[in-house]
């Protein structure tokens, strides 16, 4: 049985829901749900570092994933549907979008979605094993960049203001 994706349906309705000339949210603005923020930096992959899962994240990315659409080809923020989302899609490039989050935050946004964006959850469209392959690849993105803390430590940890919020970011509208 051939599962059909509902993705570009999703997609195409998002993106006329959308006004045009949006703005990337700030690169330390939390993406997972504070209540949810524990368990989601407890995530780790269970996935070796290989060519073999880079490869197989690249497949999910430019075909069932649907990522590049969004994302870019080339993982910059600036793929066909970027100009129309508001607030912009994620630059994987930006060395500082890897080292203020864990692995385990990207799982669960890539998973759930994340509130207040065009990114949508694809847990029903990806296996688990899918998404950890995703993140090994968009991580190819930024070079010698890193993913510097990712999988490590606390992600944004003391960086976080009272409440889980950014401290002074709270009410930032990108």
């Amino acid at each position: 049985m051939i599962k059909t994706s509902i993705f570009p349906v999703v997609v195409a309705v998002m993106s006329l829901a959308i006004p045009a000339g949006a703005g990337e949210r700030h690169m330390m603005q939390q993406l997972v749900p504070t209540d949810k923020l524990a368990e989601a930096r407890a995530l780790t992959s269970p996935l070796p570092s290989s060519p073999e899962a880079i490869e197989q994240g690249k497949v999910v990315y430019d075909g069932r994933g649907a990522c590049f659409n969004c994302h870019g080809k080339d993982g910059g923020g600036n793929g066909p549907l970027a100009a129309q989302l508001n607030p912009s899609p994620r630059n994987f490039q930006h060395h500082g979008f890897w080292r203020h989050r864990t692995e385990g935050e990207i799982f669960w946004v890539i998973k759930n979605g994340s509130v207040g964006t065009s990114m949508v959850g694809f847990g029903g469209e990806l296996t688990d094993k899918e998404i950890w392959s995703v993140i090994q690849y968009i991580r190819t993105f930024a070079g010698e960049h890193g993913p510097g803390m990712m999988g490590h430590g606390e992600g944004m940890g003391p960086m976080m203001g009272s409440g889980g919020g950014m401290g002074g970011m709270n009410g930032m509208d990108r």
